[in-house]
């Protein structure tokens, strides 16, 4: 096991993350365990990040090493057993609309809500605009997605990307302080994949949010990324923290690209194997 998290590639022109901005979100020797008929099981042991603004920080492990239940604490749906999330220093103690999630799961749009509805009415109730304030805002990110002529149209005749589209739209207009997506695309076929990560980064590039995003994927997680934690198997711990800004779609068949996947690859499993 890596005793302390590593950067195990150089920031890009060398220059280091917080000489250009403030940290936003600390995880600080977090525990985090859930129940099941039989045991308490630990999800996650003494677990610590930092991310700061701007950043598209990935949280990456194989199934079952507590990533998205890391998410969820966040979120502030799980409360940690130990340790201390906090959010602009201060701690972390429930949901709030400074931290939104955009889930796998395609149902987590309301049928009977037009797409323009779904992402207008989150801004009514937490934001308290006006109607006519929260159509114009739902309608300035549903252009950013490029579903602008679908604001009238209702989820069940969307693909699957499109919905995923739409969710990350009201995440969006609702200006969170981090936006959280918990493996947004895993459930999409591969070409839509893809395309949904080329237009999240286009979307960061654009209006320049904060990500924190799950995926057990080490090619997304290079391209989605510009810093990753590494994960061991459950239960998660840190095994190496790593810069991925010099990667874009692009790069899939370089060979360094495929040095990267495999270095990853071995610190994940072969060494965690090894120490069995």
């Amino acid at each position: 096991m890596v005793a302390n998290p590593t950067l195990l590639f150089p920031e890009r022109n060398g220059q280091t993350r917080g000489a250009t901005s403030e940290r936003l979100l600390a995880v600080e020797n977090v525990n985090l365990e859930y129940r099941t008929r039989e045991r308490i099981v630990r999800a996650t042991h003494d677990v610590s990040f930092d991310v700061y603004g701007g950043d598209r920080f990935v949280l990456l492990g194989p199934s079952g090493c507590g990533k998205s239940t890391l998410l969820k604490a966040v979120a502030g749906f799980i409360e940690p057993t130990s340790g201390r999330i906090s959010l602009d220093g201060q701690t972390v103690r429930g949901p709030g609309a400074d931290r939104i999630v955009v889930f796998q799961e395609f149902d987590q749009l309301p049928p009977w809500k037009t797409v323009l509805q779904n992402v207008a009415f989150p801004l009514r109730v937490a934001k308290k605009l006006s109607r006519a304030e929260a159509n114009e805002r739902a309608l300035h990110y549903l252009e950013k997605v490029g579903l602008a002529s679908f604001a009238h149209a209702y989820p069940h005749t969307l693909s699957g990307g499109m919905k995923q589209r739409v969710a990350i739209a009201r995440a969006l207009a609702m200006q969170p302080r981090v936006l959280l997506m918990d493996e947004p695309f895993a459930a999409l076929d591969a070409l839509t994949r893809r395309k949904m990560q080329e237009e999240l980064l286009r979307l960061w590039d654009e209006v320049n949010f904060t990500l924190l995003f799950v995926t057990h994927s080490i090619e997304e997680a290079l391209v989605v990324g510009n810093r990753i934690l590494l994960l061991s198997p459950h239960p998660g711990r840190v095994r190496a923290e790593l810069n991925s800004h010099q990667y874009s779609q692009d790069s899939f068949g370089r060979g360094d690209f495929q040095r990267s996947v495999a270095r990853i690859h071995h610190l994940l499993f072969e060494e965690t194997e090894a120490a069995q």
